[in-house]
């Protein structure tokens, strides 16, 4: 369940496969094991990571070279979305959802970036202004 309040997300799309179809896709795909790693991995990590891991069916971006795609979003912080991860990407998710988690704003120096993830971020996006007329 999402949270309510600044708790940040991570919503992991479920569907990416770079050797399934589209149509085909299912708990094998290499998104789904994504998932279930970071979950396993989220239970061994520190205590301070009130990281709100969510499935979702597609991101829309797993072109090719692009499968495994993840979306850090919390209210009124930058988001991130990563493309191209593996299942060995799950150490360095948690450690920047720790470094996301501290900023008040989202943004985390690049250099200060885990592992290969800075050279899988495909965009940073503002954070929406609170103020947005309905």
């Amino acid at each position: 369940m999402v949270g309510t309040g600044n708790e940040p997300n991570l919503f992991v799309c479920k569907s990416c496969s770079a050797f399934l179809d589209r149509e085909e896709a299912d708990e094998r795909a290499e998104g789904n094991q994504l998932f279930l790693k970071l979950l396993e991995a989220q239970k061994n990590h520190s205590p301070d990571n009130i990281l709100n891991i969510q499935p979702v069916g597609c991101l829309w971006s797993c072109v090719e070279k692009r499968s495994c795609v993840v979306s850090f979003v919390c209210r009124q912080k930058y988001t991130y979305h990563v493309v191209d991860l593996t299942e060995d990407s799950t150490t360095d998710l948690l450690q920047f959802s720790l470094l996301y988690q501290q900023s008040e704003d989202g943004y985390v120096l690049p250099a200060k970036i885990p592992g290969k993830l800075r050279s899988h971020l495909l965009a940073r996006i503002l954070p929406t202004p609170e103020s947005i007329p309905t």
